[in-house]
């Protein structure tokens, strides 16, 4: 009997259609059967191995949430016997409802269970990191199916650690390779990075979680390694080592396969000529080398952004990391391709949408000291100060992590610009908010413009990390010290040095830092949105619960 290996996953869903993905144990046919007739067939494709499905769902009614079972060649895979949650179910709004959109990025796999826990999560091992928000959030809706449940679930990078791996995962690959050899403890190949996503969405309580919410997602650096795309410098160091190729080409190879397909519709499916391909092949392992190999050597070659509309709320997902131009006379976080896309794509219709959702892993508006530090460490890179200071600049940017937006100083004022313009005039949404994680704690930031040249929309940078993760003691504190009136004079004195102008735009902190795993969820119904963050805390022999420790109105109707 074919068994279901992985999955499955609800990923794209509109009013009639949606789409399921699963890994499976061999080839097969794979069919998901809805309670209330709706229907969709495909067969497997083959990765190095491994067989995948995205199965197509069509004639589900607007409006109604039917449960749904997983059968291959025949066989009933899903939901597994004697399962302790509820049935997962394929919701479908109506164009008037509200629009609930939770968030947050940067999880580490979940210790793996002693024994088979249900949905409160008992028999799991101790964890170091805290309780897991996506284990906990999944634990609420299992206790009761009919709660408020989020309309999607936006993955904002690092869904794997490909360089940072557990105990369990470093045991599995000390059994395949010298761990001694590069790259040592981190994934090599593509046969390693399945693990990763075996490890992490197997997970009982995320299993059932990403089997009945939606889900949206894009990489950020740990999906393949610490600060991918840092400098051209970096790049080139990477490229000189024996490993590197083989991590990149597996990295791409297995994001497409677990992540960028379910980002699409149906229609932009059947548009994609990969895809086609790939279904084509008895085997599409050279095709999706071939495919990564070109991604490497131009990343023009390839779209990882994509745009996703929930009634009148848009969602424009930006790839921040594989887009990038390096070169120092011409850094720019996205090449001018990526650029052309965002800006059309944000200008396209407006009118249309009442809320405007801009998806990046990286932070726009970060604490001034740090947006100062990383702007001055620009301009020592490209050689403002001589070849001494670029040298020097170098180390530093990879030594602190300095390749945010503001490490870009072209492309954040250029994002500044653009959402200006999007936020302005009568046809302009009510808000403009930009969704990031990365940082491993959770804020709210709100940008002003100079008197006469901001938007008449609200602008909010909304920052949620880790989902399941850890910040060391130092840079918590690092974190609080720069948001203080202090480290934004010492910021421009840095900028001073550097002859760096102050940015197009001023901010403040309007709310945290918060510190925890944690997600967000934003809910929008017309013009109006409010905001919740939760944390996962644990209690004392009961599991762990989510505690709102912020909530506020956005925008009134």
């Amino acid at each position: 009997m074919t068994g279901l290996r992985l999955g499955p996953l609800l990923r794209y869903t509109d009013g009639s259609t949606a789409t399921i993905w699963v890994e499976t144990d061999r080839p097969c046919t794979a069919e998901v059967r809805c309670a209330d007739g709706a229907q969709g067939t495909t067969h497997t494709f083959q990765v190095a191995g491994h067989h995948y499905a995205l199965i197509p769902v069509t004639g589900l009614t607007p409006g109604t949430a039917t449960a749904y079972e997983v059968h291959l060649d025949g066989a009933r895979v899903w939901p597994l016997p004697d399962s302790p949650f509820p049935p997962s179910v394929i919701r479908t709004g109506l164009a008037d409802d509200p629009v609930r959109v939770a968030f947050g990025s940067c999880r580490w796999a979940a210790p793996p269970a002693s024994d088979r826990p249900g949905p409160t999560g008992e028999g799991r091992e101790k964890d170091p990191v805290g309780p897991d928000a996506l284990d906990t959030f999944a634990t609420r809706l299992a206790a009761d199916p009919d709660t408020e449940r989020p309309d999607v679930l936006l993955l904002l990078g690092d869904q794997v650690y490909a360089d940072e791996t557990s105990p369990d995962t470093r045991r599995w690959l000390a059994a395949r390779r010298d761990l001694d050899e590069p790259p040592g403890s981190g994934v090599a190949d593509y046969e390693e990075y399945t693990r990763l996503y075996y490890e992490s969405w197997l997970d009982p309580q995320v299993r059932w979680l990403l089997s009945t919410v939606p889900s949206c997602m894009i990489f950020d650096d740990h999906d393949v390694i610490d600060d991918w795309n840092t400098s051209a410098a970096w790049l080139a160091d990477m490229r000189a080592t024996t490993w590197w190729r083989e991590r990149l080409l597996s990295g791409l190879m297995s994001y497409w396969v677990y992540q960028h397909i379910g980002n699409l519709s149906p229609a932009e499916l059947a548009e994609d000529p990969l895809y086609t391909a790939v279904h084509d092949t008895p085997d599409a392992t050279g095709l999706l080398r071939a495919f990564a190999a070109r991604a490497d050597a131009d990343p023009a070659t390839v779209r990882w952004s994509y745009r996703r509309d929930f009634g009148r709320v848009r969602l424009l997902m930006v790839d921040s990391r594989a887009a990038r131009v390096l070169e120092e006379g011409s850094r720019s976080m996205l090449d001018p391709g990526e650029a052309a896309w965002l800006r059309e794509q944000t200008l396209a219709g407006r009118g249309s949408y009442d809320h405007l959702l801009i998806g990046t892993s990286l932070p726009w508006l970060l604490p001034h000291l740090m947006h100062d530090a990383e702007a001055w460490n620009a301009a020592l890179c490209r050689g403002e100060k001589g070849p001494r200071w670029a040298r020097i600049g170098e180390k530093l940017r990879r030594a602190a992590d300095l390749e945010h937006w503001a490490a870009f100083p072209g492309s954040f004022a250029d994002l500044a610009g653009l959402i200006a313009e999007a936020g302005s005039g009568s046809d302009a949404p009510a808000t403009v908010c930009v969704l990031s994680g990365d940082v491993h704690h959770a804020y709210i930031a709100e940008p002003s413009w100079p008197a006469g040249r901001g938007p008449d929309a609200r602008v909010l940078q909304l920052t949620c990390s880790p989902v399941h993760n850890r910040i060391p003691l130092p840079l918590h504190l690092a974190f609080l010290l720069a948001w203080t009136g202090a480290a934004r004079f010492a910021g421009r004195r840095l900028a001073g040095h550097g002859g760096i102008p102050k940015p197009p735009v001023d901010w403040r902190k309007t709310g945290g830092p918060w510190f925890g795993n944690q997600l967000m969820t934003l809910t929008m119904r017309g013009r109006s949105a409010a905001l919740r963050l939760e944390q996962a805390r644990a209690r004392r022999g009961d599991g762990s619960r989510l505690t709102t420790v912020e909530e506020s109105v956005l925008t009134g109707p």
